[in-house]
């Protein structure tokens, strides 16, 4: 017999299997396009992210970036470095407890000049607690983890 703990248990368990199965994470999951196809050069514009189109892109570090006009694509191509956001795009709280993780491109914060993204809001706050110290393990552990 199943008390109601044991139940709510199996209940739980099989939503997460349900969610799991159904593939109901994208935006959480890795995409294969960097940012999951956010510009990267609208990060730094001081307004929310927008979304980048298919007909411009660009390559860098073997990841693939959309950009939402040819201008953007360009100005990212000149110097991809001072646009592209840390750790491949991996969230940065991830990186810095040692594993790779991806992230929902809308939790992301720009850091002397640099764009870390984080796996979700609530991680992100997590992660603000203590920026530079989070940035500090994640630089140690990242060339560990490539």
């Amino acid at each position: 017999m199943i008390n109601r703990r044991g139940l709510l248990g199996l209940v739980a368990t099989a939503a997460v299997s349900a969610i799991v199965a159904t593939s109901a994470l994208p935006a959480y999951a890795k995409s294969p396009l960097a940012l999951t196809g956010y510009d990267p050069v609208t990060y730094f514009s001081g307004k929310t992210p927008k979304q980048g189109r298919a007909e411009f892109t660009a390559q860098y570090r073997g990841l693939t970036y959309q950009f939402t006009s040819a201008r953007n694509r360009d100005t990212f191509s000149a110097n991809p470095a001072s646009y592209a956001p840390q750790f491949d795009g991996y969230c940065a709280y991830g990186v810095s407890r040692g594993y790779k993780v991806g992230v929902d491109p809308l939790a992301y914060k720009v850091v002397a000049g640099k764009l870390y993204v984080n796996y979700s809001k609530p991680v992100q706050r997590t992660w603000s607690r203590d920026i530079p110290g989070y940035i500090a393990k994640a630089n140690r552990n990242w060339p560990g983890l490539n």
